[in-house]
């Protein structure tokens, strides 16, 4: 049996990097919102951040909004999107060999008419933080 030796350098170096954007980058520039600190009352362990498009459909709510009309604010919406990635996690809890879990929760759109709350699909994702830790992102079904 013939074996070669390679001297191919590997493909993922220092000097092969192009581009890097850390999740702390995205946070400070509001690609993503950091909501770790209701999602540990919420029972999560991980630090756990919403793309800026789920909270502009699922959290954002003003006082305006509750005038125009029906009275939510921000905090409880919030809670409600923790809350139900939560429970999907609990749920599949050993059952999933995925590092996303599509989950879904009724929210009222922020479009200053409806009262009624429509269903949303929303995925949970895990994944590496900046320094490798487990953190947890929260999306839209076709957000990376």
């Amino acid at each position: 049996m013939h074996t070669e030796t390679s001297n191919a350098s590997p493909l993922f170096t220092a000097e092969n990097v192009i581009f890097v954007y850390t999740r702390a980058q995205a946070i400070a520039d509001g690609v993503l919102i950091d909501a770790t600190e209701l999602a540990r009352e919420a029972g999560f362990r991980f630090p756990v951040a919403l793309s800026a498009e789920v909270w502009a459909q699922c959290v954002a709510w003003q006082q305006e909004d509750s005038d125009r009309q029906i009275h939510q604010d921000e905090t409880g919406r919030l809670w409600d999107v923790l809350w139900m990635a939560s429970f999907a996690i609990r749920a599949c809890a050993g059952a999933r060999q995925s590092n996303r879990l599509p989950f879904r929760l009724f929210v009222v759109p922020r479009d200053g008419k409806s009262l009624q709350a429509r269903e949303v699909d929303l995925h949970v994702h895990v994944g590496p933080g900046d320094q490798g830790e487990p953190v947890l992102t929260i999306m839209l079904p076709l957000e990376d």
